[in-house]
């Protein structure tokens, strides 16, 4: 190749020209496909990618022939470059997604936790790995509204008083005694007259003298009296009325008035007192251990878990205005 560079441009055209001919002549004389080796391709391979246009004074072989075989060698190269080698094995993507997930939903932990709480799990990974796949977080840990005022509901009751027409168009008062955790009716009371006393043994005898919340949210209206206010001091409850017009900081119980009114009384024609006392424990019945929440992820406030075997039978509730489903 260096004397080359030093001979003239006659002489190296009249060689590639003998050269030329005497590959036709060969060409005549051997079998139609020829056998090339592996550094016969190579060095086809190199030319063609160094000097591009060397490929049209291919004769031996086709172009098309060199271009696969460069073809070839790249995909033969990447296949070694990503091929797998030994080392870790690959953790699955389920497990990878419950990592991040388990990091996300549980901010204060860390990997070492995390990969304890796998290993509880029958998942045999590495702590290393948990923390590769870890959620990256930039602030410090720390927990949102949705979990700040849920570590507070456990302690919070709200009460409220609302009003059925009877078959004799007199007026009962409703007393509505429910739990902020989740959303439990923990009394349902009735009466003819709402006063400030009644509704004060109402109150203790829904959560009596150990198990006492530690709120209780209420509305100003006049039937919670002096005797009320000093019922609910003696107990050891610390009472928060809501501001004047505002039902909307008693929310979750006017809530619940509406579902009892929409799912129960409105379907109802009341009779008296005990009529009422009646329907309304049956309907208690009904919403704590039955009928599911949105708000609790389709569960009822006393957990039902699901039942994946028996017979599905139908039970009248409210002499058939809601249904109950279970397995037997």
């Amino acid at each position: 190749m260096l004397a080359l560079l030093f001979r003239s441009r006659v002489s190296l055209e009249a060689e590639i020209l003998v050269l030329r001919h005497q590959l036709n002549i060969q060409r005549r004389h051997l079998p139609k496909r020829l056998a090339f080796s592996d550094m016969d391709r190579l060095i086809f391979v190199g030319l063609y990618r160094l000097v591009p246009n060397t490929i049209k004074a291919l004769t031996i072989v086709k172009p098309e022939t060199v271009i696969g075989w460069h073809r070839a060698g790249f995909s033969l190269y990447w296949r070694r470059k990503s091929r797998r080698r030994c080392g870790r094995p690959i953790v699955p993507l389920e497990i990878r997604r419950l990592i991040r997930e388990v990091s996300i939903a549980n901010p204060l932990w860390g990997a070492p936790r995390i990969h304890g709480e796998l290993l509880k799990l029958g998942i045999d990974v590495g702590q290393t790995s948990v923390a590769k796949y870890t959620a990256r977080r930039r602030g410090s840990p720390s927990q949102g509204w949705k979990t700040f005022l849920r570590d507070h509901a456990d302690g919070m009751v709200a009460m409220d008083l609302f009003v059925v027409p009877t078959i004799s168009f007199r007026l009962l008062y409703g007393l509505l005694i429910m739990g902020h955790g989740r959303r439990q009716i923990l009394w349902l009371g009735v009466t003819a007259y709402s006063r400030a006393d009644w509704i004060a043994n109402q109150l203790t005898e829904a959560s009596g003298w150990e198990q006492t919340p530690r709120y209780l949210i209420r509305d100003r209206d006049r039937a919670y009296g002096e005797i009320f206010v000093r019922r609910v001091r003696s107990i050891g409850i610390r009472d928060r009325p809501t501001s004047p017009r505002s039902p909307w900081q008693n929310a979750y119980a006017e809530r619940l008035i509406g579902s009892i009114r929409r799912e129960c009384v409105d379907h109802i024609v009341v009779f008296g007192e005990r009529h009422l006392r009646h329907v309304q424990l049956s309907y208690m019945d009904y919403y704590n251990a039955t009928r599911t929440h949105l708000s609790l992820n389709k569960d009822a406030p006393l957990p039902r878990g699901a039942e994946r075997a028996g017979t599905i039978v139908c039970r009248p509730i409210l002499g058939g205005l809601h249904h109950q489903y279970a397995r037997i």
